[in-house]
């Protein structure tokens, strides 16, 4: 259960710091956006430390699913973009994936 509430709060973290990228570089927004983007590209960092496994790469590995499922629902709440089926089941597909990893007896 840690490891999902970290993988949140780093998926957040993440598509935030990028999204500032975005915006400065995509919608024109100032550059200004840097500065708290690279901050919430250093907290995503740290977060992923956060992560319980014994590996980095497994833990990225993991993350990876969460990843695609945050930036689809940020698709929708930040850009006003809703998912299709297509994004749904690719997401679905990923998380049985982080699932698997997270899960498997070791």
């Amino acid at each position: 259960m840690k490891s999902l509430l970290v993988f949140s709060a780093a998926a957040l973290a993440e598509i935030a710091g990028c999204f500032a990228f975005w915006a400065w570089w995509r919608l024109d927004k100032s550059v200004l956006w840097l500065f708290p983007g690279m901050l919430s590209l250093a907290l995503f960092g740290w977060l992923l430390t956060q992560a319980d496994s014994a590996f980095a790469g497994r833990a990225y590995a993991a993350y990876g699913g969460v990843y695609i499922a945050a930036s689809l629902l940020w698709l929708w709440l930040a850009e006003g973009m809703r998912p299709d089926r297509f994004d749904m089941a690719g997401a679905a597909l990923a998380l049985v994936g982080a699932g698997i990893i997270l899960a498997a007896p070791r």
